[in-house]
């Protein structure tokens, strides 16, 4: 097997993501990579010419030649990855391995580098050769001490030794070109082999004035030659400036810093390659482009940013990679990029270098998603698990499909669940390892980016699942990534999600507060996502989230709050309503704590600040509604003011009303499957619901499959039960029914500015009836800017009442029906009130008129001035 066959195998990196709540993942079996897809552009370059072959592997497993005593050993201890977890004893065989004595004569020159030197030298050499031009090469092997360092990858600064230096009597020449048979140093006219070293490395001084502009490096295998740029001829391709703001915790565009970039560098196409590791006493990149092998690819540290960085020429875009780091205790691992921009799909888990393609076709609906705030516009959302709404389809798949079924149904938005990439399909993306990278599983993030597109120009916004609370303790990604804690909290209390079996996120390091607010801005403005719902905000906000007595610390001020969370989402939201206009974040927050939705600089009577979202879930209503609804209507008098307390606080926060994933999985059921009664009971207990959550102060958001009564609990393994939309199935009626509702609900509330524009506003609402227990019957008006009413009733008794009486404003000569939920077409029993009701000049309910209706059983109604 030769290496190029390889990747480098994750035997001893175990897997321990797993599902929410505390499940195992599998751990990933080693396996022989994919053939590297071939590079569009730059990477092509490093590859051998058309008759070249990788290198044949040794009995060691490593390419090229028979190893030194000193490669075996070390190549005995690595194996083919040239990376393991285990203490290296590189620098122990690298001394062995030094010559004794007075140095060996140099090799012989090339005959191109000898007539480069003589009398007959060409015009355009001589130039650059000294004032004597007879001088032969003479020896400048790497130092003994930073040899060592090299072998062992714990070398800071492989620039300052590798590469061409200025040194008297000429330019030394030094590479670190393991398995090479010869290497040769390649300018204009100029071709000088340089001396084998042993253990990779080549040398030589050459008789020149400077050092030539451009070089190459042309290396020789025992079946390939390679000609390229010299990696340790280049100047760091990262900025002071970029350096100073990762320092300071402040870099808003960190991915353009970070990562892997392609680009053209000192006139050289290749990619820069970044990584913050501050702990590490060394770090290598290694890839498809080096057969998984670093040895000849040491970083170089941007001094005390932490920041390790190398510029590899010729290598581009579809190439996978990683960093292999040098831990304190001199044990090395292999980590995936945490800026990874792209990834191999699960459960493979190296990094892609990317480089985007898209070009958008968006720009009229993000000219104008910002013209009127979110708080005061129709806000109707479909939650969507990607991979599960059709199972099979990639994104250039479902933006064929998805778009036109949520416009058809008349949502304003899609929630689309965690895209970001992670380990376990069963976390459904709560439990990421690759903030910066959609998930491979669907496509190319230029398939997501079109997807994202597509929408937008169906004129559907797009809202995405957000996880800055925790990540997965897989040591292949972020925990303890550089040997020590980094992204997580030095305490391991404090470190230890109680849980979910992972970690949190040290909301007090300025670096990685710097990682997640950038990632939160990334997301809108590489992939134009319109909106955050950031996942899991009280486990962040609380340092005794679920912890007993004694298994936590209070803040400094003594309480339980964690002050260093509270300042990165204010950050963080401060940062993203700056950075683009127009874009919402929503907080899944199930506390009361104050100001969640309030501007970051306006402080509330617990002395904090607010947190600065947009938006907030309504857990508590959720909560009591849905335990009013599972009751039997006998027994709901007695819950009765489960579903008017949610209206004691609706205006301290601007809320979305969530009927999510999260209440129709693991044993919740379904939402028809929750109400009471026989299948035709259920199903108008469901329809009687969702009129009275799209009447209700707040915007809505419904879970994929409860748009059509989906019976069974929703398994990302299958997704939504389509089949019962089948004209064949005999109850496919009772399902399109529940469908052509949702549908007719959207559309009316987008018309009925009612019904959104003063959702924050508590002049927009007003009870009618809200203590008819008894009744079962909740009756409120709610208003536009205008002051423009309209009714709703919800009668969750499976009894008719006729001639309810319900007092209302005496301005309007007559109200007319514009919603029944019992309407047969709908599957119900199609007690309807047809014709225009004239108020009665009878007092009601502290009004001057009343109307006397017919309220169909388990059933809405909404009506609105004639």
């Amino acid at each position: 097997m030769t290496p190029r066959s390889r990747k480098p195998s994750d035997d001893a990196t175990e897997q321990t993501t797993g599902r929410r709540g505390g499940q195992e993942a599998a751990r990933e079996e080693s396996r022989p990579a994919p053939e590297p897809a071939k590079p569009a552009g730059p990477a092509r370059a490093i590859r051998a010419t058309k008759s070249a072959k990788s290198p044949k592997a040794t009995k060691a497993g490593r390419p090229g030649k028979a190893a030194s005593p000193a490669k075996s050993a070390r190549a005995a201890e690595t194996g083919a990855t040239g990376a393991t977890d285990e203490p290296s004893q590189g620098a122990e065989a690298a001394e062995t391995a030094q010559p004794t004595g007075p140095p060996a004569p140099p090799q012989s020159v090339s005959a191109a580098a000898s007539a480069s030197v003589s009398a007959t030298a060409s015009r355009s050499v001589a130039q650059v050769t000294p004032d004597t031009p007879g001088t032969p090469a003479s020896l400048s092997p790497v130092p003994g001490p930073d040899r060592a360092r090299l072998l062992d990858g714990t070398h800071h600064d492989p620039h300052g030794v590798l590469g061409a230096h200025p040194v008297p009597g000429g330019v030394a020449f030094r590479a670190l070109r393991p398995y090479a048979r010869a290497v040769s140093v390649v300018a204009a006219d100029l071709r000088a082999e340089l001396r084998d070293d042993g253990d990779g490395f080549f040398s030589a001084v050459l008789p020149l004035r400077a050092v030539p502009e451009g070089y190459r490096l042309h290396v020789s295998y025992e079946d390939a030659e390679l000609d390229v740029p010299d990696a340790y001829g280049f100047l760091p391709a990262l900025g002071e400036f970029d350096l100073h703001l990762i320092g300071e915790g402040r870099h808003e565009q960190l991915w353009h810093a970070l990562g892997a970039r392609p680009m053209v560098h000192q006139g050289a196409i290749g990619t820069r390659f970044t990584v913050w590791a501050p702990n590490a006493r060394g770090v290598r990149v290694v890839g498809s482009f080096n057969f998984w092998d670093g040895t000849g690819f040491p970083m170089r540290s941007l001094g005390g940013s932490g920041v390790w960085e190398l510029f590899v020429p010729s290598v581009g875009e579809g190439e996978l990679y990683k960093f292999e780091i040098t831990r304190p205790d001199g044990s090395r691992t292999l980590r995936a990029d945490p800026l990874a921009r792209r990834t191999e799909a699960p459960p493979a888990n190296s990094s892609v270098i990317d480089e985007s393609h898209h070009e958008w076709h968006d720009a009229e609906w993000l000219a104008r998603r910002g013209d009127v705030p979110v708080h005061r516009s129709p806000f109707s959302v479909y939650e969507v698990h990607l991979a599960s709404w059709r199972p099979g389809l990639t994104y250039r798949q479902l933006a064929e499909q998805l778009p036109a079924y949520v416009a058809d149904m008349g949502f304003t938005h899609v929630e689309l669940m965690p895209v970001a990439e992670h380990p376990f399909g069963g976390s459904w993306g709560y439990q990421v390892t690759g903030f910066y990278a959609p998930t491979a599983r669907l496509g190319t993030p230029d398939d997501f980016k079109y997807l994202v597109d597509a929408l937008h120009r169906a004129g559907i916004g797009v809202l995405m699942d957000w996880v800055p609370a925790h990540f997965p303790r897989d040591d292949w990604a972020l925990a303890e990534f550089d040997g020590r804690t980094l992204y997580e909290h030095e305490d391991p209390a404090r470190a230890a999600h109680p849980d979910w079996g992972t970690l949190e996120f040290d909301y007090g390091r300025k670096e990685v507060r710097n990682f997640l607010v950038a990632n939160a801005s990334y997301w809108c403005e590489e992939f134009h996502i319109d909106g955050l719902r950031v996942d899991a905000v009280a486990s962040m906000l609380y340092l005794d989230y679920s912890r007993e007595d004694g298994e936590w610390t209070p803040n400094e001020h003594g309480g339980r709050e964690n002050l260093d969370a509270v300042a990165f989402l204010q950050e963080m939201n401060a940062t993203v309503y700056r950075r683009t206009p127009g874009v919402v974040t929503i907080a899944e927050e199930s506390t009361a704590w104050d100001g969640v939705t309030r501007a970051t600089h306006h402080k509330g009577p617990g002395g904090f600040g607010g947190l600065g979202f947009g938006l907030k879930w309504n857990m508590g209503w959720m909560h009591d509604s849905l335990d009013y609804m599972t009751k039997e209507p006998v027994h709901r008098k007695y819950h009765h003011h489960e579903m008017t307390f949610s209206m004691v606080y609706a205006y301290s926060e601007n809320y979305v009303l969530p009927i999510s994933h999260d209440e129709v999985v693991h044993g919740k059921r379904s939402l028809v499957s929750k109400m009471p009664g026989d299948w035709w009971q259920r199903r108008a207990n469901q329809r009687a619901y969702l009129g009275f959550m799209w009447a209700h102060p707040g915007k809505q958001l419904l879970f994929m499959g409860q748009e059509f009564a989906q019976g069974a609990e929703w398994s990302e393994g299958h997704g939504p039960d389509w089949w019962l939309l089948d004209p064949a199935y005999g109850a496919e009626a009772d399902h399109r029914g529940m469908r052509d509702l949702v549908r007719d609900l959207n559309m009316l509330y987008r018309g009925e500015p009612a019904l959104w524009q003063r959702d924050t506003d508590p002049e927009g609402f007003s009870w009618v009836e809200g203590d008819a227990a008894e009744d079962n019957v909740f009756a409120f008006l709610r208003y536009d800017a205008a002051g423009s009413p309209l009714l709703a009733v919800s009668h969750f008794s499976p009894v008719v009442r006729h001639a309810y009486r319900l007092g209302v404003p005496d301005e309007f000569g007559a109200w007319k029906e514009v919603l029944n939920t019992d309407e047969a077409r709908y599957g119900g029993g199609d007690v309807t009130n047809p014709d225009p009701l004239k108020p009665e000049p009878v007092p009601s309910h502290g009004r001057p008129a009343s109307l006397r209706l017919t309220l169909p059983p388990l059933a809405t109604v909404w009506l609105r001035p004639a």
